[in-house]
Formats: C-alpha cells, sequence, structure tokens
C-alpha cells in the first residue's frame, strides 16, 4: 500500500492545471468516489477516499472553486485483514447544484451514468485528469514482484466503458471488465501502466514503480535459476537449447546467404536463450508480435533445410 499512497499522493499534488482539467479531475472524483445520493430525504454527496491526500484535495476543490462547503470524516473499517482507514468528503448543503456545476446532474437532472460528456469530448488535459480522478478515488496498482495490473473500480457500466475510451484517446489500451458484480477498468501491460502513470502526473512513482517491478523480476529468475530442478524448467531449458541449436545450424548451413531479418531473429534467439518469444518480439528493432518473431524463425530453419536438401542431390 505503501507505492499506491505515493502515487496518490504525487497526484493530489499537482497544481500546475487550468481550471476545465481541475474540474474534470473533481467531477471523476465525485463520481468514482460515491457521488450524489439521497440520505434522510435530501441529496449529498459523499466521496471515499483511501488516502487523505486525495480527500483533502477534493475538499479544497469543491470550497475553492465551486465555493460549496465540504466537510472531511475520518471512518475507521472493521475488517478481517484489519482496521481499514477512509476519509469521506462529505457536501450536504447545495448538493444538488454541485452535481449540477460539475456534471454530475444532466441538464434534466438525470444522473449521469458514466462521464459528462463535456469531459469525454474534451481536450487531452481534461482526458488526462478525469483518469487522474478516478485513479485517485479507486484506482489500485500492483506491488512489486507480483503480476502487473494498474486497476479501478468504477461505478457503473457507462463509467468503465468512458473510462476506457478516454485511455483510448491517451493512445493506452485498457480492460473494461466485470469482477464478482463490479466493473473495473484494467491495464495489464507494464509499459502501459508506466505511460499511464507518466501521462496522469505521477513520473516519479512511474519510476519507483518500474525500478522495483524490474527488481522483483531479476529476484524471480535468479529464484527460478536456483531452483532448475522443476521439471517444467527443465522442459523448457531443454527446449530453448534445441531451439538455439536448430538456429546455430541453420546460420553454418546458410552463411551469408541469410536475409536480414532472418538473421536478426534468429540472432535474438541465440543471445537470449531462456527468453519467451513474446520477450524476443520486445527485442527486436522495431518491436515486433511473438506470432512474427516465431514466424522468422521458422521461415530461417525452413530456408536451411530447403538449401540443405538441395546440397544433397
Amino acid at each position: 500500500m505503501a507505492l499506491l499512497d505515493d502515487v496518490k499522493s504525487e497526484l493530489a499534488a499537482i497544481e500546475s492545471e487550468l481550471a476545465p482539467a481541475k474540474m474534470a479531475q473533481a467531477t471523476a472524483m465525485m463520481r468514482f468516489g460515491g457521488g450524489l445520493r439521497p440520505v434522510n430525504g435530501r441529496a449529498i454527496i459523499r466521496a471515499s477516499f483511501d488516502s487523505l491526500d486525495a480527500a483533502q484535495w477534493l475538499q479544497e476543490m469543491i470550497q475553492q472553486h465551486y465555493q460549496r462547503e465540504a466537510s472531511l470524516v475520518p471512518v475507521s473499517v472493521e475488517t478481517p485483514a484489519g482496521v481499514v482507514h477512509r476519509y469521506d468528503v462529505v457536501v450536504e448543503r447545495g448538493a444538488t447544484a454541485l452535481a449540477l456545476q460539475a456534471g454530475l446532474l444532466d441538464s434534466r437532472m438525470r444522473l449521469v451514468k458514466g462521464l459528462p460528456a463535456e469531459i469525454v469530448s474534451g481536450n487531452i488535459a481534461q482526458i488526462k485528469a478525469a483518469w487522474r480522478g478516478a485513479f485517485m478515488a479507486r484506482g489500485s496498482l500492483s506491488a512489486p514482484g507480483k503480476a502487473s495490473y494498474m486497476e479501478i473500480i468504477c461505478p457503473t457500466q457507462e463509467a468503465a466503458m468512458a473510462l476506457q475510451g478516454a485511455a483510448r484517446r491517451l493512445g493506452i489500451g485498457a480492460r473494461a471488465r466485470q469482477v464478482r458484480s463490479s466493473e473495473r477498468v484494467t491495464l495489464r501491460d507494464p509499459d502501459a501502466i508506466e505511460r499511464m502513470l507518466n501521462l496522469i502526473g505521477a513520473p516519479r512513482s512511474a519510476r519507483e514503480w518500474t525500478g522495483k517491478r524490474v527488481d522483483g523480476d531479476s529476484r524471480g529468475k535468479a529464484n527460478r535459476l536456483a531452483n532448475f530442478d522443476d521439471a517444467n524448467m527443465r522442459r523448457s531449458a531443454k527446449a530453448a537449447a534445441e531451439a538455439s541449436e536448430k538456429v546455430r545450424h541453420a546460420f553454418e548451413i546458410l552463411g551469408d546467404s541469410v536475409p536480414e531479418n532472418l538473421r536478426a531473429a534468429g540472432q535474438l534467439r541465440l543471445d537470449h536463450g531462456d527468453a519467451s518469444l513474446e520477450e524476443l518480439g520486445r527485442l527486436a528493432e522495431p518491436p515486433i508480435t511473438k506470432d512474427a518473431i516465431a514466424g522468422r524463425i521458422r521461415r530461417l530453419l525452413q530456408l536451411a533445410d530447403k538449401t540443405e536438401r538441395a546440397r544433397r542431390q
């Protein structure tokens, strides 16, 4: 949780945004944090956060920009894992008017199920700010050494689709999915996660997350090598050694007549004998898919086999 807290604190410290971006961030924080709801016959806005810095940012924004009174209420929740501390930003007086200003209600006084149209179709600064606000409200990030993910729990399917579309505008592929009746938007690719952290304004945390992930991968590889007696790893090592030997034999047969793209693929296989095809594809210049790298290595071996047969005739 320490790294996640650092990310949200870094995002809350951003001061250079213009008013439209700040409003987009505040709207997303209110929408994903809880939003407008009826309590005892009247409407209030309640947004809950696991980061005190995030909650304080929204409280100040509501008071200074929207000129509405907002209270910050600490909440402690008992869970099987221990006590969880959360921070609620609550607007009781003028909540409906604030919801209209922020776009949580449309002009016909209907709740907006996703994100307001002016944000979804807004400029890139607004799109980044909306993602930032959603992450500050309900975002999570994988710990170093675990399977990589960046995820936001969404209040509705429409909100998830809006967030997925916003990520697409930033050039990042995000997946909207349902998990245990909750809507989520998830990033799995480590490079995409690092880029998203940079785009929404957390470059320091992006560097730290990437560094710890790489360290974790290195430790994991060392542990795998130390336990090389595992049957699956023995089979993988044998397959990699056989593939490398076939490529080496193909180079001997073809000599200088190897097409450059096939030579580059084969050399990657020799230089990175324990790497997966997907990893080899990422190492290529420019990067290619695992199917493409597999196809090039296959064509290299087929060309060598054909040349060897022709020489025997």
